[in-house]
């Protein structure tokens, strides 16, 4: 079953000059359609190692693309976390892409710590996911099945007691 594109109430930050340029801004790009496979996404965590959605298939993936200069990504951060224990033992990955600047890796793990996130977050200073999923601003949230379809987005933050995206992901599991 498809689910339709997911729109919250809430605010997302545009990114201006920290967006890609062009991201998500020209009519002959067409976003990810829900029910297509997600694109090749390849990053580092925060360690630096190499990580990447491909990797991840066989799991419910909720890639949020997120800022740490974005109000609406730390009000939504805690719901993350909830989300990231609800589905603990199961097979779902929260991930944070955070398209904070290059040097900005203490600043994602300052805030990591801040907000008590355990579940994974990624770096993307090139904006490759806004490129690549072609995203309207942050935050912003997909739900990728175990096949590495995408099943929802989710513009804006994610809300408290947002049963939209847990729904989402509970049928991504089906």
């Amino acid at each position: 079953m498809l689910v339709p594109l997911l729109v919250a109430a809430g605010a997302s930050c545009r990114g201006g000059d920290r967006a890609a340029s062009g991201a998500g801004a020209s009519a002959s790009l067409k976003s990810p359609a829900i029910g297509a496979p997600a694109p090749v996404l390849e990053l580092t965590d925060l360690d630096g190692k190499p990580v990447s959605l491909a990797a991840l298939k066989g799991s419910v993936v909720v890639l949020n693309v997120w800022a740490t200069w974005c109000q609406p990504c730390r009000i939504e951060t805690p719901e993350l976390e909830a989300l990231h224990k609800a589905f603990a033992g199961q097979p779902v990955k929260v991930i944070g892409v955070s398209i904070d600047n290059a040097a900005a890796g203490p600043d994602v793990r300052d805030f990591a710590k801040e907000f008590g996130v355990t579940y994974d977050l990624w770096l993307d200073p090139q904006k490759d996911v806004q490129v690549q999923f072609l995203t309207i601003g942050v935050p912003e949230t997909f739900i990728i099945d175990r096949n590495g379809v995408i099943r929802a987005r989710q513009i804006g933050g994610v809300r408290p007691g947002d049963t939209v995206v847990v729904g989402a992901v509970r049928r991504a599991l089906e």
